[in-house]
């Protein structure tokens, strides 16, 4: 058995020195993912007067500032490429009661985010969008109210941001999601002391005079798992693979779901929590793939895993079918195009929907050049899909893993046959 761990969750790990920051007291983080969309959430932070130490530390000790203790930027936000920051730190400037231009790179100024604006200024914040409605966005915060918001797209990140606007700024907020979403800043405020309740569909937030400190140890990226447990499963692992303290949280599992349906051998041992987040060791191995269809009340539980499962797909036997997930088209990148084009461009059999795609498996040898768009979820799906026996896919730019798993490609070649 071949025994990895994958870095820490990228969900958890922003939110982990988000809340850090705004604690009341000095919390110790340990595992925290260093990859460039972290260290942009960090960046936001110092730049906000936040001592955010190097995360190359093996634990990074941060101060909170308190709820009230941010203060104005001199410069831009800058977010490099991560919405997370982008979106979750709207929030936070706009709670903050000051004003922020947040810019990035190309890739994430073309995303969308009036959908986090529009609750915002029904908080009572503004904010500027350019007409495209990507970055830059500049939130001017205010002394905000408290908001009902019933939200149009199944979103963690509009979900966050308006729980951390409440949360700073001291007013009881009620978000109302079209589907279950993750719920990380949930268990996260409630494991800090703060009043957040979950009913259905239903998330609710009472303002807290202050945010309590706490140690975490961030989990291992069900995310980042999931490529592994995708080359296991296509037999394209020396041994059975053991990724240990992988987060599992429920809203996180879909896709090790969909891959044990398609035939995987696939399961968690030793369940245990950390910090509110239930985690465990995924044991996962071969298959006798086939293909399956994924529902679109699905879809949020897997969102950031359907390029490799699409890539799963392709050498399972029949279709595979996904719909409902028409966020994919506003990710790093157009993630249906990419997907379906790679998929032909290789050999495989795929076809583009306007909410997903459809994939009719083979175990004929694909070969070719995946063009990633700069998307490090194409890259590393691609990559699953080119370490598999017979066939030979180069990947054009592999760096750019670098945004959620620097030692990704690394890892992949101790594993792989």
């Amino acid at each position: 058995m071949t025994v990895l761990r994958v870095p820490g969750d990228k969900s958890i790990s922003h939110r982990s020195l988000m809340l850090a920051a705004l604690g009341h007291g000095r919390s110790r983080l340990r595992g925290l993912l260093r990859s460039a969309d972290v260290r942009s959430t960090a960046g936001v932070l110092r730049a906000l007067g936040v001592a955010v130490p190097s995360l190359d530390l093996d634990e990074v000790v941060v101060e909170g500032v308190g709820l009230r203790g941010l203060r104005a930027p001199d410069a831009p936000l800058d977010c490099g490429n991560s919405g997370t920051t982008t979106r979750l730190m709207a929030g936070v400037v706009a709670g903050a009661a000051f004003t922020a231009r947040f810019v990035g790179d190309a890739s994430l100024s073309a995303r969308p985010m009036r959908r986090v604006a529009k609750p915002l200024e029904a908080m009572g914040a503004r904010v500027a969008l350019p007409a495209h409605g990507g970055l830059p966005m500049t939130v001017h915060g205010a002394a905000l109210r408290g908001v009902t918001w019933h939200s149009e797209v199944a979103s963690a990140q509009v979900k966050s941001a308006i729980l951390l606007a409440g949360m700073v700024a001291g007013v009881p907020v009620e978000v109302h999601e079209p589907a279950a979403t993750r719920d990380h800043t949930e268990r996260m405020l409630r494991a800090r002391g703060v009043e957040v309740r979950v009913e259905g569909l239903e998330v609710l937030l009472q303002p807290a005079g202050r945010l309590d400190a706490l140690d975490m140890d961030v989990p291992g990226d069900p995310s980042s798992a999931a490529f592994f447990a995708g080359l296991a499963a296509l037999g394209a692992a020396r041994t059975e693979v053991a990724l240990e303290n992988v987060g599992i949280n429920p809203g996180r599992t879909g896709a090790f779901e969909v891959l044990r349906r398609m035939g995987a051998a696939l399961r968690f041992d030793g369940r245990t929590e950390q910090g509110g987040e239930p985690v465990a060791t995924l044991v996962c191995g071969p298959g006798g793939l086939r293909g399956t269809t994924i529902e679109p009340a699905e879809v949020p539980s897997l969102i950031d895993e359907l390029p490799l499962l699409a890539c799963v797909a392709a050498r399972a036997d029949g279709e595979t079918r996904v719909t409902g997930a028409e966020e994919l088209r506003v990710k790093e990148s157009d993630r249906i195009a990419a997907v379906v084009g790679n998929l032909r461009a290789v050999g495989a059999d795929a076809e583009e929907l306007p909410d997903g795609f459809v994939v009719r498996g083979s175990d004929r040898p694909l070969a070719g050049r995946v063009v990633t768009h700069g998307d490090h979820r194409i890259a590393m799906a691609f990559g699953v899909l080119g370490a598999v026996r017979g066939n030979a896919i180069t990947v054009d730019d592999p760096a750019c893993a670098d945004v959620s798993y620097p030692t990704f490609w690394d890892d992949l070649a101790r594993v792989r046959r």
